[in-house]
């Protein structure tokens, strides 16, 4: 068995080709129907976020899986035009890219605070459609483990940290202030409830919208407005700022919608989805100012930050090292429960005479049912010594003196503890 991945992130794509990759719940649930029935490829798990995409597979031995070209397939997208995008890893680089991704040494924004959640749910999301094998349940849940061990001990960000956060902190290094400026936010998801609360704290007056279909069942963030998603171009002309964060497939808006109602006015337009949100021509408005998500990179990093970067690591190498215990002696484990199930066996079939024999035990009087129980008792410890001898003498049968003595040496140290 084989573990393997392969991926587009924004370390080799833009928004543009990661916008071709981009999948929703829907699409890896129709995706992981038709990859199931794949011969050799026990289990899939896929992780879909603005900046990444990425299919994780466990595959049998000798198996050949492009697994490029089942995601192409899927995206009815040419391999060749974007193979130079792609990442492919397997084995032990594979458990090391996702355990570093896991903490954050993989985000864009160092440290980000959603990727746990989001590599917890890729798995979860797998696990509900029947895709996830034992060995990527495994490996998936004890990346988290490492992340959250990592989290817990080693300060990665200074700060919160997401992409609504780190647009804020470069925005206001830019001059930009938020302090009693009308804001509009398109979309109510996470991402979408994260930016408004925090320009909500940043002082602004916060107005989010909200499909008309789902008006009567939305939360809107403490201190924020609400209003329908069909009348956000009558809101706009009146805004300073809009952010759109939703994961729709198509535009939220349009250069034609806003051409129609904008004032010609200064507007700044954040985009932090993938695919796009806002149609990249908007931006050639005048008066308009728009950044998308690869605008916000994370910068420079500190001496102390790189130190912590390095314990980070060191952490990870640990928690690695107690996966890879597992993964290797997985077949061992298997091969003892059923040594385990057919010493029981042997037992039993050794004893099933007595037992019986203990069935009239209460038609008995009381000295002759000690003289059973004792004879019983005999028989116990001979019919386990007899199990316990098959074990060893058939053992030494089959492998050298040297590895044999080993063997008893070391079950000779368990006894003596």
């Amino acid at each position: 068995m084989c573990i393997q991945m392969m991926g587009i992130d924004h370390t080799r794509a833009s928004i543009d080709v990661r916008s071709v990759f981009s999948f929703t719940k829907a699409n890896i649930s129709k995706a992981m129907e038709t990859w199931k029935e794949i011969p050799g490829l026990l289990g899939c798990v896929m992780i879909a976020t603005c900046n990444r995409m990425e299919l994780w597979a466990s595959v049998q031995e000798d198996t050949q899986i492009d697994l490029f070209d089942l995601v192409c397939r899927e995206k009815e997208a040419d391999p060749q035009q974007y193979r130079k995008y792609a990442v492919s890893r397997s084995g032990k680089d594979a458990v090391q890219h996702l355990f570093e991704l896991s903490c954050g040494l993989k985000s864009k924004i160092l440290g980000e605070d959603q990727i746990i959640t989001q590599v917890k749910d890729a798995l979860a999301f797998a696990r509900e459609q029947y895709a996830a094998d034992n060995v990527l349940e495994v490996l998936f849940r004890m990346a988290v483990t490492a992340g959250k061990k990592v989290k817990t001990e080693v300060v990665l960000s200074e700060k919160n940290s997401s992409a609504i956060h780190r647009a804020v902190e470069v925005l206001k290094q830019e001059g930009c202030t938020f302090a009693g400026k009308k804001c509009m936010v398109i979309g109510n998801g996470e991402m979408g409830k994260l930016s408004a609360t925090l320009l909500a704290e940043e002082g602004a007056d916060v107005t989010v919208t909200v499909r008309q279909y789902r008006s009567g069942v939305v939360d809107i963030p403490r201190g924020c407005k609400r209003i329908d998603y069909g009348e956000r171009m009558s809101l706009l002309p009146a805004c300073d700022y809009v952010v759109s964060a939703t994961a729709s497939p198509n535009y939220t808006l349009k250069e034609e919608q806003v051409r129609e109602v904008f004032c010609g006015k200064s507007l700044v337009m954040i985009d932090l989805a993938v695919p796009r949100d806002i149609e990249m021509t908007v931006g050639d408005l005048p008066g308009i100012t728009l950044y998308d998500i690869d605008y916000f990179d994370g910068g420079h990093q500190s001496e102390q930050m790189k130190d912590n970067i390095a314990k980070a690591r060191e952490i990870l190498e640990d928690q690695m090292k107690e996966f890879f215990a597992w993964y290797e002696g997985r077949d061992i484990v298997e091969m003892a429960q059923k040594v385990k199930t057919a010493a029981v066996e042997d037992f039993h079939l050794r004893t099933q005479k007595q037992l019986r024999q203990l069935e009239h035990i209460g038609e008995m009087d009381l000295e002759d049912q000690e003289e059973l129980l004792q004879k019983f008792r005999e028989y116990i410890e001979s019919a386990a010594g007899k199990v316990v001898n098959k074990m060893l003498f058939g053992l030494r049968a089959r492998v050298s003196e040297k590895t044999f003595r080993e063997c008893v040496e070391a079950l000779e140290e368990i006894y003596e503890e």
